[in-house]
This record gives structure tokens, C-alpha cells and sequence, in this order.
């Protein structure tokens, strides 16, 4: 009796197997951390490059229509992403960040509001040197540097990953 019964449970396991019984249900909605077409993912966030020159105030203004900030950077790993973003990008040396000094000289900040727990400026150049108020990152080492906030330079671009419903 107990073999019997072993093998009808055994016989409806696979009856529903193959019938899609205990399949997944289908009309479920998934929800993916993803990042917006033409973006790339590191962690919890999405970076573009954008290559076109702006002025830092106006790269920022771009960054906020799309969703984000002018790239905020916290770790060596961070940084070398954003240096390869960089490099990848266009024929630009140097692009804007997110790091300033512009409310006050000396006190950097980050335009998203993000903790100052990381900076990788060129010390060897003696940066920051006051040459301006606004930071880009430089393309042959990943070194920042200072300058002058009206320069038109290419920029890159952060925002957090969003939820898309599939």
C-alpha cells in the first residue's frame, strides 16, 4: 500500500511537471534594478559620458534634465570607472565632475550632496591650486584638477538605478 501511494504521488509529481502545473505563474510583474538606455551600471548607480563641452553649471543643468548630477565619486574603484567611462567616450582629455569649491574657496563639495569621503587630486601638480572653482577629472592618470568654471569641457553624469516594471 505504501509503494502504491509512493507512486501515485510520484506519478502526479510528474504528471504536473510536464503540464506546467507547478510552473512559475506568468502574469506576475518583475521588477529590475536596471539603468536607462545608453547608460552604464557600477553598483547601485548608472554613469554617462557626454561628450559634448559645457560650461560646469550648465553640464550639471544637463545631468539634472536627465535624472541625475554630475558624477560624484567615492573609491579608487569609482574612479577608475569613470576614468574608462572617460576614456571610451570621445577624443575630450578631460571632463567635468561633480567636486567644487565655488560657495566657499578651499570647501569642496559635491553637487549631489553626496559625503566628501574621497578625493584623488593630482598632488604632484600641486592641485587643487585655486585656479578656478570647479573640478575635472583628467584623462591620462584619472587625476583631478581645478579650473575655471566657464571652460566648456565633456562631463559625466550620475543617477541611481531605477526600478523598471517588466
Amino acid at each position: 500500500m505504501a509503494f502504491a501511494l509512493r507512486s501515485l504521488f510520484l506519478l502526479c509529481g510528474i504528471s504536473g511537471l510536464l503540464t506546467g502545473v507547478w510552473s512559475k505563474p506568468t502574469n506576475l510583474v518583475q521588477v529590475q534594478n536596471s539603468c536607462p538606455k545608453g547608460w552604464t551600471r557600477l553598483d547601485c548607480h548608472c554613469y554617462q559620458y557626454q561628450d559634448e563641452g559645457r560650461t560646469f553649471a550648465d553640464a550639471e543643468s544637463v545631468c539634472n534634465i536627465l535624472g541625475g548630477n554630475l558624477v560624484s565619486i567615492h573609491s579608487d574603484l569609482e574612479n577608475a570607472f569613470i576614468l574608462e567611462i572617460i576614456r571610451q567616450g570621445g577624443n575630450d582629455d578631460e571632463a567635468w565632475i561633480g567636486y567644487h569649491d565655488a560657495v566657499q574657496e578651499d570647501d569642496f563639495l559635491w553637487t549631489d550632496g553626496s559625503d566628501q569621503d574621497y578625493t584623488n587630486f593630482d598632488v604632484s601638480g600641486s592641485e587643487p591650486d585655486g585656479t578656478g572653482d570647479c573640478v575635472h577629472m583628467d584623462e591620462s592618470a584619472g587625476l583631478w584638477e581645478d579650473s575655471v568654471c566657464s571652460d566648456e569641457v565633456a562631463y559625466v553624469c550620475i543617477q541611481d538605478v531605477i526600478n523598471v516594471k517588466h
